[in-house]
């Protein structure tokens, strides 16, 4: 059975769906921006997750939402390094931490992070070295605009401009000496595609991985505008739960192995439930 390897932890490779808790530790994430800045309520919100089920922690001090201002790689790991080192000593659960700054994820590896979760989508960082280096999983998701989406690929569709920033992805990870059962892709949803080619990023999963070497596969559309886009209503962000799920079932049907959700409570019990069907299946 292929695994993702991430620090001292193991993740077996379709014996279950894991569910990757996002705790936000921003002024000004699109969802829960704020919410769980201050220390304390990081930590009662991350002690939350792990008692709703959650198998991995990612934390994020930077927010991705559209028209964002980065912060600093030395800001991004003042805001980090408190909840980390507070989190390694209250759970044994894996941490992630989604940082597109080399030296943040290296710290925070040091301090007790077991995966990176490059949300960049770049292929020139270094990232895959840093992850090599330090025993690290490393997720390698499509941004958009990058290389890949260069020239022709701006008119090609997001199947075809994902399925190569994939191949890319692990040319990249085995020039760095990270194995490929460190590596975690994912499909970006949200990230540089409109909103069907979003969709499609879930509903044809296996034409994105098909002849690839046997990875893990990350999936995020917590949230997202997509859900909305898809609904008369347009849902606020914080009414997007049965949304999220929705994406993310049909995500889990074609093979993807970790779901980032905000509603960890709603998600693992969704991942359970097609876990029990893909079994009744014989998938």
């Amino acid at each position: 059975m292929a695994v993702f390897c991430a620090g001292s932890h193991r993740f077996p490779l379709g014996e279950k769906t894991y569910v990757m808790g996002i705790l936000n530790v921003t002024p000004d994430s699109f969802s829960d921006g704020g919410r769980y800045f201050a220390l304390p309520d990081s930590l009662r919100h991350a002690e939350e997750m792990e008692r709703a089920g959650a198998d991995i922690l990612d934390i994020g001090a930077q927010s991705t939402r559209p028209g964002h201002i980065p912060v600093s790689a030395e800001e991004e790991w003042s805001r980090l390094e408190p909840v980390l080192r507070a989190l390694r000593e209250r759970t044994a659960l894996p941490i992630s931490v989604d940082t597109y700054y080399p030296s943040v994820a290296e710290a925070a590896v040091s301090a007790g992070a077991g995966i990176i979760n490059d949300v960049s989508g770049s292929l020139e960082n270094g990232m895959p070295a840093v992850a090599a280096r330090t025993g690290a999983g490393l997720v390698m998701m499509h941004a958009g605009g990058g290389a890949d989406d260069a020239g022709e690929g701006e008119r090609q569709d997001p199947l075809t401009r994902v399925r190569r920033y994939f191949l890319q992805a692990l040319k990249a990870a085995e020039a760095a000496g990270l194995p490929t059962e460190r590596v975690c892709l994912d499909p970006g949803i949200g990230f540089g595609k409109d909103r069907q080619g979003d969709l499609a990023l879930a509903a044809c999963l296996p034409e994105l991985t098909v002849g690839l070497p046997e990875t893990a596969v990350l999936v995020g559309a917590s949230r997202k505008r997509v859900i909305a886009a898809c609904c008369d209503s347009e849902p606020p962000v914080g009414e997007r739960t049965a949304g999220t799920v929705a994406i993310h079932t049909v995500a889990q049907w074609n093979g993807a192995h970790i779901l980032r959700a905000h509603d960890v409570a709603e998600a693992v019990q969704a991942a359970r439930v097609t876990d029990a069907l893909r079994r009744a299946a014989g998938r």
